[in-house]
């Protein structure tokens, strides 16, 4: 992999803020159900290498506030927690939350980080909040180092689908460090940490919304979630349609345990639903095992599971380029080979 050393220099913010000596991270922590996102306690853990203090921030209804709040509350890594509940934060928007965490972010914040999950909702919100401060947002991280004896953040991230790393450096005359994380990339907080006080923050109502969230629709499933799975098997396009596509992978996901993904190919042409796509304009995903069968491993889609602990490659083409990055690769028809292997997995079971 090409690593690219560029030291991004950015223009120094005219606005002036008081900011703490030490590290103090802001995290914005997502929930659904009365359950912390996944990505949020990765978000989390990259926020603790910082070296300072982490206090994480929830928003919502009051009852979703209310459910969560206690689990929130003893996650490792935290020193501190804010919640903020109102009726427009159901689903939080862009446009509603903002302006909370401008208030929070105002003249005299002893915060110096904020940090959130590189996920669809916070790619909308970090970025527009960093705008309106004036300062920068470095967006999907893979590492993070603070140097306190210069104030200033290092981090890498991927770029050119992950085919060249690149280093950033945000230096000391900025104000505020926004930055969003890849969850692969850091290991998920856990639950057993010091019960950490928990504090109100008064909701900041938006009038004249541009913006009117109309539904949320969620696919329904008893498998493992995709982006928090530690074995994935994928289909591609050679797997024909929607019903041989599910046919063909769901015997090997449930003798597995595992979760089900797809190629960019194969949402494309309807054989799976689009929160299944890897890739990316996808998911990213690291799990222990990858199997990809039927997948050429085009550029788009090797960006989503390189990272993978081992792959595994089925594809009677030999020349195709996931070859390249499998760790076990097979020369074969996948409509043979498949339910070979799920017979050899459930006599061993």
């Amino acid at each position: 992999m090409l690593r690219v050393r560029s030291l991004a220099f950015f223009k120094p913010a005219f606005r002036t803020y008081a900011t703490a000596a030490n590290p103090h991270a802001l995290v914005y922590l997502e929930h659904a159900g009365g359950v912390v996102d996944s990505a949020s306690l990765s978000a989390l853990t990259a926020a603790e290498k910082l070296g300072g203090q982490v206090t994480g921030i929830l928003v919502g209804s009051v009852e979703e506030v209310k459910e969560v709040l206690p689990k929130a509350q003893k996650l490792k890594g935290l020193t501190g927690l804010l919640h903020a509940s109102s009726p427009q934060y159901t689903p939080p928007l862009p446009e509603t939350v903002s302006p909370l965490f401008e208030k929070l972010l105002s003249s005299g914040s002893p915060y110096t980080h904020v940090v959130s999950a590189h996920s669809s909702a916070a790619k909308s919100i970090l970025p527009r909040v960093a705008a309106k401060l004036d300062v920068p947002a470095v967006s999907d991280v893979t590492s993070v180092q603070h140097d306190s004896s210069s104030d200033s953040t290092t981090f890498t991230r991927p770029i050119y689908a992950g085919n060249a790393i690149a280093t950033v450096r945000a230096p000391s005359s900025l104000p505020f460090k926004f930055f969003t994380v890849r969850s692969t990339a850091f290991s998920a907080a856990s639950s057993d940490g010091a019960e950490v006080e928990a504090h109100p923050v008064d909701a900041i109502d938006v009038s004249n919304l541009p913006t009117e969230h109309v539904k949320t629709e969620l696919t329904k499933s008893d498998r493992p979630e995709l982006g928090a799975a530690s074995r994935v098997v994928s289909g591609g396009r050679a797997l024909k349609d929607a019903e041989t596509f599910k046919k063909t992978l769901e015997p090997l996901a449930d003798v597995l345990g595992a979760a089900i993904g797809a190629s960019r190919a194969a949402v494309d042409a309807g054989y799976a639903d689009n929160s299944l796509q890897v890739g990316q304009t996808g998911k990213v995903v690291a799990p222990e095992l990858y199997m990809a069968l039927g997948i050429s491993g085009a550029i788009q889609h090797l960006a989503g599971m390189k990272d993978s602990k081992l792959i595994v490659a089925i594809n009677k083409d030999p020349d195709a380029p996931i070859f390249q990055v499998a760790d076990v690769g097979l020369v074969a028809d996948l409509y043979q080979v498949v339910p070979e292997l799920v017979e050899k997995l459930k006599s061993q079971q």
